[in-house]
């Protein structure tokens, strides 16, 4: 998605006339229907002045294309400046420019990092030379008209108002420069060099808008790369905050022993890249000659990935490699180096099939291990016995003498990348309140529907593409087809819609199994795994009256684990345990709501709340 686009004679006007900055910043809210803070107006107003200065020469085209603040296609994240044209063989060129007003920086220890200022005061952050790097790899990997139109993409950074003091132009960030060339204070005619070697002659072809509308390619799934992965190749190149949150766990994991245990918390919502961070430190932890493990509440995501690792691992490797985490209860202290908890607001506090084991699994991990991250995400809790929060991972940590760090992955990839989706789904379901009450122009098929038989029919032709489109719902059904195989679980007769609950074959390898997609999963099968397309199927115990959404757990199945105990809580504090399951029920259907990487259909039981959704689609 493009902010601003023009040719170079149109951005040199608009620079000379002083009002690139207003022209952006017009474009920005009416593109990405999105406010921005005076400070990046501010940036826009400096950094394109010194990119007029940049261009204006003859030998650059006044036909050059230009193109400030694109949008990579599913993700949130923005390319600074991009010019198009062809060089001196008439072959298509983008020049991907990210440009920064950094005076100083700091040298790390960490590949790929450096220190510098910002507004909450000095913070690792990627090396423009990375950070631009790994743009046009993420841009190369997702788009088809890149290469089948033979689109050559040079990536480069400018820091114009930073003078060379061997820190940001440092050996240690050599590998990075070189694949990404980066420019200075003093550098403006090298980087007009480097623009003229690709861009000769203007863009009759409109390169970039064969970017923004070229096909986009599927995107690699977890699961599907974790073989490569654990052999050594590189599959995901890890961008911005998730680069940070990597070095800072492999430094950390280092660093830590006996006498010095180390813990960091990563806080990151739906589709922030917590498990691809999370499996990456696990493979390159191992290959380092640490014991290291993966560790998760819901079984789902191990026995995925174990079941894509048969045939090609031993699986002896394999059990070593993931755990539950009620695995560490008779654990010796420090037994392993480093434990990798994902989906960690999912622990208990007991372990064991009937809870009755141990005694917080939070302070058996940390105990258990040199080493201990926890990737977390407080509002996908969707059990009372949930325990994980910053607050308690922290509280026992200094208990165990740890030292602790706290980061945050932002919003990147899930949902084509946008954040737009997630803040609207919080408004609309009320969990809090924000700015986002439409879904108009954001690039994500949403759709609710009065039928679950034409949900299911779509998400039924969308699996056959190459079956990632599953249907979910909330716990509102009893398992009836557990003991009769004969008879169905979620039933609408008078749409003619008979299905059953999974697990019967399939059991926790639900969602990748082909002949999956004729059942209905639930929660604890989806969790912390993601397909293209969910159609999600909203149960009484979510409705709207008088415009609030009101839940009721009373409506959720007695065989429900997630409230398990509610009724008895409710006789010592009605109020407080009403409050606790409207939570649990909204966070679930949350955590449902953003499975689908490309579109979520939903179909409400109650119609009230069909009509509620359907308002707020496009306001």
């Amino acid at each position: 998605m493009i902010v601003y686009q023009a040719t170079k004679a149109k951005f040199t006007e608009d620079v000379l006339a002083n009002r690139i900055d207003e022209e952006i910043y017009h474009y920005f809210r009416v593109t990405l229907f999105s406010e921005t803070t005076l400070a990046e107006v501010r940036s826009w107003r400096n950094s394109m002045m010194y990119m007029c200065n940049v261009l204006n020469i003859p030998d650059i085209p006044d036909s050059a294309g230009v193109a400030i603040e694109y949008r990579i296609s599913q993700t949130s994240k923005r390319i600074d400046f991009i010019l198009t044209g062809k060089d001196e063989v008439g072959s298509s060129q983008v020049i991907l420019i990210e440009l920064k007003q950094w005076e100083k920086a700091e040298l790390t220890d960490k590949d790929g990092l450096v220190k510098t200022s910002f507004q909450g005061g000095r913070a690792e952050t990627a090396h423009p030379s990375y950070q631009v790097w790994s743009y046009a790899a993420l841009l190369n990997g997702f788009n088809e008209a890149i290469y089948t139109q033979n689109i050559g993409l040079n990536p480069c950074a400018y820091l114009h108002n930073y003078t060379s003091d061997g820190v940001i132009d440092h050996p240690f960030y050599q590998p990075y420069i070189d694949k990404a060339p980066l420019f200075l204070r003093q550098d403006a005619e090298r980087l007009r060099d480097f623009i003229m070697k690709f861009v000769r002659y203007g863009d009759d072809k409109d390169i970039i808008l064969q970017i923004e509308n070229g096909r986009i390619r599927p995107s690699k799934y977890l699961a599907d790369s974790l073989s490569s992965m654990l052999k050594g190749n590189r599959e995901f190149i890890m961008i911005d905050d998730q680069k940070v949150v990597f070095e800072n766990a492999v430094v950390m994991a280092q660093r830590a022993d006996s006498g010095r245990k180390q813990v960091l918390i990563v806080e990151g919502g739906p589709g922030t890249g917590k498990s691809v961070v999370a499996i990456n430190l696990l493979v390159a932890l191992t290959k380092k000659g640490f014991l290291a493990q993966y560790v998760t509440k819901n079984s789902a995501p191990r026995t995925v990935y174990e079941t894509k690792l048969k045939g090609e691992i031993r699986k002896t490797v394999i059990s070593n490699l993931f755990t539950g985490s009620g695995a560490f209860t008779n654990a010796i202290a420090d037994e392993y180096d480093a434990l990798i908890v994902d989906e960690a607001h999912r622990l208990n506090e007991k372990s064991g099939m009937f809870m009755n084991l141990g005694d917080n699994q939070v302070r058996e991990i940390i105990g258990a291990s040199k080493f201990s991250v926890f990737f977390i995400d407080e509002n996908q809790k969707v059990a009372l016995h949930d325990i994980g929060t910053i607050d308690e991972i922290s509280k026992h940590a200094k208990q165990l003498g740890a030292e602790i760090t706290k980061l945050a992955l932002s919003s990147q990839f899930r949902c084509n990348g946008s954040d737009g989706y997630l803040a609207w789904l919080d408004n609309a379901l009320q969990i809090r309140a924000t700015a986002n009450d439409t879904l108009e122009d954001l690039d994500y098929d949403f759709r609710i529907f009065d039928s679950p038989a034409e949900m299911r029919d779509l998400i039924f032709k969308k699996n056959k593409i190459n079956n990632r489109a599953r249907l979910v719902a909330g716990y509102c059904w009893p398992w009836l087809s557990k003991k009769d195989k004969k008879a169905y679980d979620i039933e609408f007769p008078e749409y003619d819609f008979h299905m059953k609950w999974n697990l019967a074959d399939d059991g926790m390898n639900w969602i990748i199994q082909p002949d999956s997609v004729n059942e209905i999963g639930c929660i604890h099968t989806c969790q912390g795994l993601e397909v293209d397309y969910i159609g999600v199927i909203i149960g009484q115990d979510m409705v709207v009256r008088d415009g609030r959404i009101v839940t009721d757990a009373f409506a959720r199945d007695v065989n429900d684990k997630t409230v398990r105990g509610f009724k008895k809580m409710r006789k010592e504090d009605a109020d407080g345990t009403d409050k606790l399951t409207g939570q649990i029920i909204k966070n679930t259907y949350r955590t449902l709501m953003t499975r689908g990487m490309k579109g979520c259909y939903v179909y409400c039981v109650d119609r009230e709340l069909s009509a509620h959704l359907h308002r707020l689609i496009k306001n």
